[in-house]
């Protein structure tokens, strides 16, 4: 197999891990659809035993995963959901752990509703200050787990200096990477540990796939995550990681046109007089540009919006008034999403906790898409006005 971790983004991107099939010929890596492979006899097989462990598919876009994030190894799961799941299991009763105020609903409720049940403590605080975590760090903390930007108010956390306090405490530090994608940041390089994506969103990049993925460099932490995916099977299928592949190869282009429409989209929304407050980490007066400049590649196409207009009914009426912009979870796909966090991908989180964070009832979070920008803004001055 050719190795391409020496190369630029782009052509890590079309090409890492997708070896001509040796059989055919054929470039594309094929969709081995199969549950389980013939043994030459017990026990001796190509590499391949049951699905549920290996699938040629798969490793491929594992391989091509991990070049992206400049990571040794990659692990692919059926959801983002299910690769969190995963590093959870690391931990132990009575193990703590640290984490963001601002925080995806999905993960907040699998932290507080299932693995508290578990005896495991998490402590969720603001993590736009890395000192914070100081005051949380105790014997029985074994990780961090930050989400930058965060989701939706686009905290950005400081990855080095998070990376510093982890390590002077023997603590691992998880970096959910999904909202920068591989293209914008590449936390490994800044001193995680483990790396999430959820891979139904940019790296997909079409809203036709649910994965989750880890990446990591640790031989010894790749054994662990392997073993709790083949052990407990929330693998991911063969035409789902072809479907991801396929998106993969035009990953720096779309993000190149997401950063784009972003930026015209939030420069359009920043002096709206319906809008209150708006989040994009691209602006100079956004809480800690200077460390989203220094870490990220640009600034990317999530943006978040508070209308003046505290109403949840108007907000209701304003987020069904798109034409262009459809009303949607998820994010991270060509076409403009927009999203009420509050009753969407934030319902679970108590409101008193959410608004808190900044997660308020006229919030509004915007996906931007690849389409032209000019068809996006006249969407926005039509449901604005």
């Amino acid at each position: 197999m050719a190795d391409f971790s020496k190369h630029k983004f782009g052509t890590k991107a079309i090409h890492a891990g997708a070896d001509a099939d040796p059989s055919t010929g054929a470039i594309m890596t094929p969709i081995y659809q199969t549950s389980t492979y013939v043994q030459e006899s017990p026990g001796k097989n190509k590499g391949y035993g049951y699905a549920r462990g290996k699938n040629p598919t798969r490793e491929a876009l594992q391989k091509n995963i991990a070049a992206l994030e400049n990571g040794k190894h990659c692990l692919c799961f059926s959801s983002g959901m299910g690769a969190t799941d995963a590093v959870m299991k690391l931990l132990r009763p009575g193990d703590e752990v640290i984490t963001g105020d601002d925080l995806y609903g999905g993960s907040y409720r699998m932290f507080t509703k299932i693995f508290e049940n578990y005896g495991i403590k998490f402590h969720f605080i603001n993590l736009s200050n890395a000192d914070n975590i100081k005051k949380y760090v105790n014997a029985n903390t074994k990780m961090i787990w930050a989400e930058t930007p965060t989701n939706p108010t686009m905290q950005i956390i400081d990855i080095e200096a998070c990376s510093t306090i982890a390590k002077a405490n023997n603590i691992l530090l998880a970096v959910d990477n999904t909202f920068a994608s591989p293209y914008l940041q590449n936390p490994l390089a800044l001193g995680a540990d483990i790396v999430m994506h959820s891979v139904t969103k940019y790296l997909g990049g079409h809203s036709d796939v649910v994965m989750g993925a880890l990446i990591v460099d640790d031989d010894k932490l790749h054994e662990q995550l392997y073993f709790i995916l083949n052990s407990c099977g929330a693998n991911p299928g063969p035409m789902d990681c072809f479907l991801v592949m396929r998106g993969i190869k035009t990953l720096h282009l779309r993000m190149e046109r997401h950063c784009f429409n972003g930026k015209k989209i939030a420069e359009f929304l920043k002096t709206h007089p319906k809008i209150e407050k708006i989040y994009w980490p691209g602006f100079t007066d956004h809480p800690n540009h200077a460390i989203a400049k220094k870490q990220m590649r640009d600034f990317g196409g999530m943006i978040s919006i508070v209308l003046k207009d505290k109403s949840i009914d108007n907000t209701f009426k304003l987020a069904s008034s798109f034409k262009v912009f459809s009303l949607a979870e998820s994010l991270g796909g060509v076409e403009s999403l927009i999203n009420h966090p509050a009753t969407m991908t934030h319902a679970s989180i108590p409101k008193a906790e959410r608004e808190k964070a900044g997660v308020v009832d006229n919030l509004l979070r915007l996906s931007v898409g690849v389409e032209d920008v000019e068809d996006l803004i006249e969407d926005l001055k039509q449901a604005l006005a």
